[in-house]
């Protein structure tokens, strides 16, 4: 994704404490009601959001990696302002694996939603673009990473600590299914983030589930969809029956991170556990 024109946002958090929402593969169809495996996913997104509302408002901003229109639909990306707009006026943008660039760039040109770093108190967020035009799979190649060396450089020298955002997994998550569509170059990717004392956290979507584990001190983070969960541990495409969720984080000023995953629970959603595929 080429460099948005607002490159870095500057958000004032009012507190020592970042509050962020991560919203993540929403796959919104072109009309509202549309189904993923039998998931209204304009309706399981409300949900979250009415629960997001509920438990963790207000935040300082949203972060949706990826995945956002299951077809790349403009409509499907304007009815998203609305839906993040309930949360928080400031929430930023990946694309991912379903998205069309041109047409979420369309939709949002001249605002700040698909711009690269958001500072915000003693935290530098970054925003990494993964997809691969005409793949499932991602990578972030030359340039992505070059990006990721100088702005995690500048973030070192104004002493602030890092998120690092991406659609796809730079780990595996043990779905052998979701592991074939891995970040192709994470090795170079992580080579990056071993430079830098200040990283504390990676943040990814792409694989409809939870994942909360350490990597030389640095948190990796995935969270479940707004709409249909992939089951842990399955070696092909399976669908889960768990609800759908958001997860929520809370950035210390001296680095900490606070984090947790929260589901809609008083909603039920007809998931089509059967079914061999989606794409």
């Amino acid at each position: 994704m080429p460099p948005a024109r607002h490159s870095t946002a500057y958000i004032d958090p009012g507190s020592d404490t970042v509050r962020v929402l991560q919203l993540t593969d929403t796959h919104l169809r072109r009309v509202s009601g549309g189904t993923l495996l039998g998931v209204d996913t304009d309706r399981s997104l409300q949900a979250v959001i009415d629960l997001a509302r509920a438990e963790r408002w207000p935040a300082d901003l949203v972060l949706a990696t990826g995945d956002l229109s299951d077809n790349g639909s403009g409509d499907a990306y304007r009815r998203l302002l609305g839906y993040f707009d309930q949360l928080c006026p400031r929430s930023f943008w990946l694309p991912g694996n379903h998205d069309e660039r041109e047409a979420m760039q369309a939709v949002v040109q001249g605002s700040e939603h698909l711009c690269r770093e958001v500072r915000v108190g003693t935290w530098q967020i970054l925003l990494l673009d993964s997809q691969v035009d005409g793949e499932v799979g991602g990578e972030l190649g030359a340039a992505e990473r070059e990006l990721l060396d100088a702005r995690l450089c500048d973030a070192r020298d104004a002493g602030l600590f890092s998120l690092v955002c991406l659609h796809h997994q730079p780990v595996p998550v043990g779905c052998a299914w979701l592991d074939q569509q891995m970040l192709a170059d994470a090795e170079a990717f992580f080579a990056i983030l071993d430079r830098y004392n200040g990283v504390r956290g990676v943040l990814w979507g792409h694989v409809h589930q939870q994942v909360d584990v350490e990597r030389r001190g640095v948190r990796l983070l995935a969270s479940p969809s707004t709409c249909v969960q992939f089951a842990p541990g399955s070696a092909s495409f399976k669908a889960d029956a768990a609800p759908p969720g958001y997860r929520w984080l809370e950035l210390h000023a001296d680095g900490r991170i606070e984090t947790g995953v929260s589901r809609v629970r008083d909603i039920h959603f007809d998931v089509d556990l059967d079914s061999p595929g989606y794409l």
